[in-house]
């Protein structure tokens, strides 16, 4: 596996993935997706490229050959805080460990190129069984709550109207 910052001409290959692993059936092959909660879209090709083009923030890929594998999405957004969103691993290769070796060259790529000390997500907070994945790699549950975008559809359109975001954050 190769690991390398996403570029403009990534943007198609990567929109695949992160739809294929969140939403809809193909989702469903791996344990993280949000189908349940969400369907629509989970992204799309100009937020992406927003993110690409971003000066304090970046996609790290995952690439088994040319083959996008996974991703992770990281900002920096404070003097020693960077965010971490969009982790993404193929649904036909999760639980093989790729999702841990993302987080830990996160937490390696923020120390290193922004000084973070501590890195933040959010998750939904209905998804308890993710939300222990994190713990069990370090993260800990802030008690702060943050309010899902209902009614913004690039972020797809929930079945439920009580989602809302756990803060988690690790030291680093």
């Amino acid at each position: 596996m190769n690991f390398d910052r996403a570029k403009i001409d990534d943007i198609a290959a990567l929109h695949a993935l992160v739809e294929s692993a969140y939403r809809g059936e193909s989702a469903k092959r791996g344990w993280t997706h949000e189908a349940d909660l969400l369907s629509g879209q989970r992204t799309d090709a100009k937020a992406l490229r927003e993110i690409i083009e971003a000066d304090r923030q970046v996609i790290l890929l995952a690439k088994n050959g040319d083959a996008i594998a996974g991703c992770v999405q990281l900002s920096h957004v404070g003097e020693s805080l960077a965010y971490l969103g969009l982790l993404t691993v193929d649904p036909d290769l999760q639980a093989a460990g790729l999702g841990k070796e993302l987080l830990t060259r996160s937490e390696q790529f923020v120390r290193n190129n922004w000084q973070a000390k501590a890195i933040e997500m959010t998750v939904i907070r209905q998804r308890s069984d993710l939300i222990a994945y994190y713990e069990r790699r370090g993260y800990v549950r802030t008690g702060e709550l943050r309010p899902f975008p209902h009614g913004d559809p690039r972020f797809g359109r929930p079945k439920s109207s009580e989602l809302e975001f756990a803060v988690l954050r690790k030291p680093i």
